[in-house]
């Protein structure tokens, strides 16, 4: 049960983090109803970088509200996020 918490954390922050992308990273030509594609890869990528730290950081108990799961998946999110806000930017 602790691993699906975990999990849905990582969720919750990977939107978050999205969500925080999105207001540093401000476009003035942005359409509206972006939100929800940043939320959404935003959650995708905490997840992939919360499995990659736990895989990493903890090969002997791997639990996902370990310090390697939420650091990699914070991590990943907000460097996802930022690419896409950033590439996006420059590639109009």
């Amino acid at each position: 049960m602790q691993n699906w918490i975990g999990i849905a954390i990582w969720i919750l922050m990977g939107a978050g983090i999205g969500l925080f992308m999105r207001a540093v990273i401000s476009r003035p030509e942005e359409q509206p109803g972006h939100a929800q594609i940043i939320m959404a890869l935003g959650a995708f990528a905490a997840l992939i970088g919360g499995m990659l730290g736990v895989g990493i950081f903890h090969l002997y108990e791997p639990l996902s509200l370990s310090v390697g799961g939420m650091t990699g998946a914070a991590v990943f999110a907000a460097a996802m996020t930022f690419v896409y806000r950033w590439g996006l930017r420059t590639l109009i």
